[in-house]
């Protein structure tokens, strides 16, 4: 896997000082509240993994899986709802934890069903950002890094399922995906 990696953008040591710091300020703005950890799958896993043992205060976990994309390496602009989640959202406080923020479409439609469905707050807390490819406006309350319109892979990220496992963030290499 590593031989598909252009460069690593993010290493092990930044990654987890980073999610340090999001749940120590996370456990401060919820420090009297219970907040439902709200996993996007696949892609979050690890990150929202390491995020909830940084929270020291009261939560609880729910996983949603979403998707927009398939096998491909561009949002598709259709949004489905893979996997519910397996308790009411009602009343409660939210903090919906993804792995990266591209076209803002996927979680702007998210944000909008939880709403309707009567949660009490919804905060998003995304691994990474890509400002520059937003087409729909998302408002992020906790952002761990801003990167490059790149094809990146690792900590959670995938392409066609694979490279999850890596314990950094790389750049993949185009001959990887131009096939």
């Amino acid at each position: 896997m590593n031989r598909d990696i252009e460069r690593v953008l993010l290493s092990e040591q930044e990654i987890a000082e980073k999610v340090k710091a999001l749940g120590a300020q996370i456990s401060k703005d919820y420090a009297d509240k219970t907040p439902i950890i709200v996993c996007v799958l696949k892609g979050s896993f690890i990150f929202m993994a390491d995020l909830v043992r940084a929270i020291d205060v009261p939560c609880t976990v729910d996983f949603m899986s979403v998707s927009s994309y398939g096998a491909g390496t561009t949002s598709s602009g259709e949004v489905k709802i893979v996997k519910d989640f397996d308790q009411s959202v009602e009343g409660r406080h939210l903090i919906i934890v993804e792995d990266i923020l591209d076209s803002g479409r996927t979680l702007s439609y998210l944000m909008k069903t939880l709403k309707a469905r009567g949660a009490a707050s919804i905060a998003l807390c995304t691994f990474l950002d890509k400002p520059e490819r937003r087409v729909v406006p998302v408002e992020v309350t906790y952002s761990g890094f801003t990167v490059p319109d790149a094809f990146i892979v690792g900590y959670g990220l995938d392409y066609d399922q694979k490279y999850r496992n890596l314990p950094y963030v790389g750049v993949l290499k185009p001959s990887v995906y131009e096939k």
